[in-house]
């Protein structure tokens, strides 16, 4: 007989069991997988934190300067921005109220290369870089009282004539800054220098208190004045010394030295000749400069050949040639005629006691009969013939920006 059956019957024994441990090995390795899979998944759900991005108005190698920088920042909040050139000088500005955005306070200056660095309140970092395009023409100016001349008189103006063309006035003007020891009111004004460049000079309402103290920031670099951008700033500072005043009197034919004021010195002169072009201007005038001995000749202010001498203690009061100074050769006229070119002359010894004591800034105020009027306001420093609101109209914002710019002082 056969005895197969049992020998099937083991072997579907052994099958079955190996079949049921592969089973549990298979469900414990997907169980396996599972929870593995489940700590995979959990990892790859988690948020990854994004990159901080910027833009910047300014791109490029060819930006038009003239322009503030302004950086936006496109997730989060900026914590701080520095723009600088290459030479380390850098754009100082604010971060807005909602930590968006950041702008420079000044403009972007012309054939400079910038770096953008900006961070976030989260402690990243972008950066950006842009350089603009050089200036077809550079405007430059010249500044009285400049650094050579520390101690002024009262009457001194604040005085800048430009090299070109100045049409965005009051963009040039909101770029000057006047501050003062004392909280001095004073306003810009806009005229045409006697050379026929544009100029503006700052004047107090009154003149100024004895012993102020005065520094001038001209932040112009960056700034497109319309005949030429600026690539620099300026900057100028003086103190104002003795209240020193001078009345010239035509009638009497004196000039009177008020200091501090008490009455001082009354010296004998001789004006201009009354009537026509050798006549004294009249008005108030400001002592210009302290030229010393100087070679003085009629032709160079239309006078034909009327004298050409070397002249002393040489006193500026216009540009077109008015003077105080020592006339040795008209002695016999002092305190008697103005027989004059239009100068105020007087002794030597008088002239010379005079110059010593004179400082530029000092006020000559002209009064009388006999004088050709006033010189126009850019013939030295004319502005003290307008009142103060007359003054005010002359600046650009206006006599509200005028009077803005007077409490930075």
């Amino acid at each position: 007989m056969r005895l197969t059956a049992p020998s099937s019957s083991r072997t579907v024994r052994v099958r079955t069991r190996r079949t049921a441990l592969a089973v549990t090995a298979l469900l414990a390795a997907t169980a396996l997988t599972a929870c593995s899979g489940g700590a995979g998944g959990g990892k790859a759900e988690m948020k990854r934190k994004a990159e901080m991005a910027i833009s910047v108005n300014l791109t490029g190698d060819q930006v038009k300067a003239g322009e503030p920088v302004k950086v936006v920042l496109a997730d989060g909040k900026l914590a701080q921005v520095k723009v600088t050139d290459a030479k380390g000088g850098e754009l100082a500005g604010q971060i807005s109220a909602d930590g968006r955005s950041w702008t420079s306070e000044r403009n972007a200056s012309p054939g400079q290369d910038y770096k953008v660095d900006a961070q976030n309140t989260e402690s990243q970092s972008a950066s950006a870089r842009f350089r603009t395009t050089a200036p077809d023409k550079v405007n430059k100016v010249t500044i009285n009282p400049g650094k050579a001349t520390p101690v002024v008189g009262v009457a001194q103006p604040i005085s800048i004539v430009f090299d070109n063309p100045v049409t965005n006035k009051a963009a040039v003007e909101k770029a000057l800054k006047v501050s003062t020891s004392n909280s001095t009111e004073g306003s810009w004004g806009w005229f045409k220098d006697y050379s026929g460049n544009d100029r503006v000079d700052w004047r107090p309402r009154e003149y100024w208190k004895s012993g102020t103290d005065v520094k001038v920031q001209m932040n112009l670099n960056g700034v497109d004045s319309g005949g030429g951008y600026f690539v620099k700033d300026y900057n100028t500072e003086f103190k104002i010394g003795k209240d020193r005043r001078m009345k010239v009197d035509l009638d009497a034919k004196t000039m009177t030295v008020t200091t501090d004021g008490e009455a001082g010195t009354s010296y004998p002169i001789s004006a201009g000749t009354p009537g026509g072009k050798k006549a004294s201007w009249s008005g108030t005038m400001v002592l210009m400069a302290k030229e010393g001995t100087i070679r003085m000749d009629s032709q160079t202010v239309g006078l034909g050949d009327s004298y050409d001498k070397m002249v002393d203690n040489s006193m500026r009061l216009t540009w077109s040639g008015m003077y105080v100074h020592a006339a040795p050769w008209n002695s016999a006229n002092f305190g008697r005629a103005n027989t004059s070119s239009g100068c105020v002359g007087m002794s030597d010894a008088n002239a010379t006691a005079f110059y010593e004591e004179a400082q530029v800034g000092d006020p000559f105020e002209v009064m009388g009969d006999g004088s050709k009027g006033r010189a126009d306001i850019g013939n030295g420093y004319g502005e003290w013939n307008l009142d103060w609101t007359e003054w005010q109209k002359k600046s650009a914002l206006g006599a509200a920006g005028a009077g803005a710019d007077a409490q930075n002082g």
